[in-house]
């Protein structure tokens, strides 16, 4: 199995990465990391600079190539595989980068889905004695339809209190460069997302996503609240 780090786990959040490879490790899964991979490219697609993606695609389909399957952090980087390189291959007119891309999409997965859909489990030998309350992603949610599957791994870890997030679905306002470009309506949704999660009085706010997670983590922070920001890898790597 490769592991897709992503860049912004790379950059900001090695933990996340590191938590993967233990929990994937413990669950007796052959894991390697391929030093070749950077960014998919996922914001400069949502950018709109799709054609001056090819370069990071390529790479991303070579360094992946002899992997069965490929296991990510981010939901938003798989659905950039799995939605956005078929067409932008197709429009490359690069036949094999088509048949390539095309087969590594069907064999590249978020995280969740790879321990609920490949693996068949839910119990992944986790424990955290905390309350904590889930934020669904709008990638995880409408690109990759991952549905209840982080929750059902969430409510089989032992100690754990679950507490429902008042308007889950609502978007947290990051959106990648949207939070740049549309700085107010941005911080105005997270006003909201966070009015949410403290309602909950949870001591950590988890999601699928490091880049949400920096959203909402970044606004309890100026704010002063307690809450703290962990991804779902970090919570299912935890033991006794």
């Amino acid at each position: 199995m490769g592991l897709f780090i992503t860049c912004l786990v790379d950059g900001v959040y090695p933990r996340v990465g590191e938590s993967m490879l233990r929990l994937l490790r413990r669950l007796d899964v052959d894991v390697q990391v391929p030093r070749s991979q950077t960014c998919c490219g996922q914001m400069h697609i949502n950018t709109g600079y799709g054609s001056m993606v090819l370069p990071l695609i390529r790479n991303h389909v070579e360094s992946f190539a002899r992997y069965d399957v490929v296991v990510a952090s981010s939901a938003s980087c798989v659905g950039a595989v799995r939605h956005h390189y078929p067409g932008i291959a197709r429009d490359s007119g690069d036949e094999d980068l088509v048949r390539a891309v095309a087969q590594l999409a069907q064999r590249t997965y978020e995280l969740s889905e790879f321990l609920v859909d490949v693996m068949g489990t839910t119990k992944v030998g986790a424990y955290f004695p905390h309350t904590v309350t889930y934020h669904p992603t709008c990638h995880s949610l409408r690109a990759l339809r991952i549905g209840e599957r982080p929750l059902a791994l969430l409510n089989e870890v032992e100690g754990i209190e679950l507490v429902e997030l008042p308007q889950a679905e609502s978007c947290c306002g990051f959106g990648g460069t949207f939070a740049v470009k549309n700085a107010d309506v941005s911080g105005a949704m997270l006003a909201d997302k966070l009015s949410c999660v403290r309602e909950t009085r949870a001591e950590v706010l988890t999601a699928v996503d490091s880049s949400c997670l920096m959203q909402m983590g970044g606004g309890l922070s100026r704010q002063g609240d307690t809450t703290t920001t962990l991804h779902l890898a970090e919570i299912l790597a935890s033991t006794r």
